[in-house]
């Protein structure tokens, strides 16, 4: 059947693609690099020994940027206060934003810590985490993608059995043994469930967690700190390009290889980015060590690491020292110029202002 952009696609064909070549020399180069590239991540993530500062820092940016291919935008000040207030009273697209962090977490415990696999249900549970919604797979018919001029560009599949019996395919192909690199299955991955489309909303979103998911289930990286959000953003012609390639003409190769790239790439700004911060971590306690000894301490210098904008409660919360001399300690530090201080409302809040530069880079 000869595809039509403006018919549901329920002859989406199963994985693995049949009678084609999934990885080319040209694909089997790229993913050596590719690995190596994430390799060096992986090692470079130890560099930093409490682990929730990567994950809380880079995670999310990742969902900043993640959201914004949504269109949801928002202001880094913005995130960071409404994360530091746990999204209390925060409306408007900060929360959203903060959802999409709750559901990456959420998804990495369930692999790491619950040991679940990547399924159907699993991908719900994610998807309801982002959305605040008790919905599941789509049910009602008449979803079409568009593009800026409202023009049809993409009918997925239609009917809950239908999907459903898609999505337990793409469980299938990711869970079988064969010989495929685990870059490429998560490039084909990406794909499919891009296709299936099999949420009302947010399936980009979903989509780009099971990414990271993925690559912690197979043991590839130990924590979730590759995000492909920013590559996309920058490529995003490309990657629509690609994605419609492997819809209307079958063509894998460029669509794999697109991904491969992305993840190179990102792997290596990220790595960047992690001994950056492990510089700055060290160049910042060296600094304070310098003038007061006591408030050196690491516990101390993880505080106020673990995202840009710091409170009082933070430190009270770490076990460093109750709320008068944890008061004492951010104010100290404001001193120093390590740290600068703002007041919304009633809330106080200590920006770390070089590690919210390093970020927003």
């Amino acid at each position: 059947m000869t595809f039509d952009r403006n018919i549901p696609y329920n002859d989406l064909p199963p994985l693995p693609p049949l009678g084609i070549e999934l990885e080319t020399k040209a694909v089997l180069k790229k993913a050596i690099t590719a690995n190596t590239a994430l390799a060096k991540l992986n090692d470079s993530g130890k560099l930093i020994p409490n682990q929730s500062v990567l994950i809380q820092a880079i995670g999310l940016q990742e969902a900043k940027l993640s959201s914004e291919i949504e269109n949801i935008v928002t202001t880094n000040d913005d995130l960071y206060r409404a994360f530091a207030d746990e999204g209390v009273d925060q409306g408007g697209t900060a929360k959203e934003v903060l959802y999409y962090k709750d559901a990456l977490w959420s998804g990495y415990n369930a692999i790491k810590q619950e040991g679940r696999p990547l399924s159907t249900r699993l991908f719900e549970d994610i998807f309801r985490i982002i959305k605040r919604s008790n919905d599941g797979v789509r049910r009602l018919s008449g979803t079409k993608l568009t593009n800026p001029a409202g023009e049809i560009i993409y009918t997925p599949p239609e009917g809950e059995s239908i999907i459903r019996d898609k999505l337990a395919n793409l469980e299938s192909f990711l869970y079988a043994e064969d010989d495929l690199d685990p870059l490429v299955k998560m490039a084909i991955m990406h794909y499919q469930f891009e296709a299936i489309h099999p949420f009302p909303d947010g399936n980009g979103r979903t989509g780009r967690i099971l990414n990271i998911l993925y690559l912690n289930q197979c043991g590839i990286l130990d924590i979730p700190v590759l995000y492909l959000s920013r590559y996309i953003i920058e490529n995003k012609a490309d990657y629509y390009t690609n994605l419609r390639g492997v819809t209307e003409n079958g063509e894998w190769e460029p669509w794999i290889l697109y991904m491969l790239e992305a993840i190179e790439t990102t792997a290596q700004t990220t790595r960047e980015r992690i001994l950056s911060i492990r510089s700055l971590m060290d160049e910042t306690q060296k600094r304070i060590r310098a003038v007061d000894p006591k408030l050196g301490s690491t516990d101390l210098i993880e505080v106020i690491f673990r995202q840009p904008y710091c409170k009082i409660k933070f430190l009270e919360e770490a076990g460093i020292a109750q709320r008068q001399t944890a008061s004492v300690y951010l104010s100290k530090l404001e001193e120093m110029g390590v740290l600068t201080s703002i007041k919304v409302g009633r809330e106080k809040y200590y920006i770390n202002k070089a590690f919210f530069d390093l970020l927003a880079r």
